[in-house]
């Protein structure tokens, strides 16, 4: 005898870890940018540059080791790190131009 799943209760069940997922992801990235903004203000404070090239080659290079390890593209992982490192400078700026 087999167990039969049913599709529509499996597709509900990964959905529901999805949703559950997703709402993980964006209550750490608030915190992450919560930290951000705290760096861009001691960064503006004492008229450091709002991005730190140096810095995100290194971030770049462990976020990609981390997503090999993750099995989990790292070309995909480098995307979404320029993509948030975008939005982190423009809060540095902001902040440095006391907005």
């Amino acid at each position: 005898m087999t167990d039969a799943v049913d599709p529509q209760a499996e597709l509900l069940r990964l959905r529901a870890s999805i949703d559950n997922i997703d709402a993980a992801l964006i209550f750490m990235l608030a915190e992450r940018f919560r930290a951000t903004q705290q760096v861009g203000h001691l960064k503006a404070e004492h008229a450091m540059p709002a991005s730190d090239p140096g810095r995100e080659e290194q971030q770049v290079a462990r976020l990609r080791s981390l997503a090999e390890a993750a099995h989990l593209d790292p070309e995909f992982a480098e995307k979404w790190f320029n993509f948030v490192v975008a939005e982190v400078i423009r809060h540095h700026t902001e902040a440095a131009e006391g907005r």
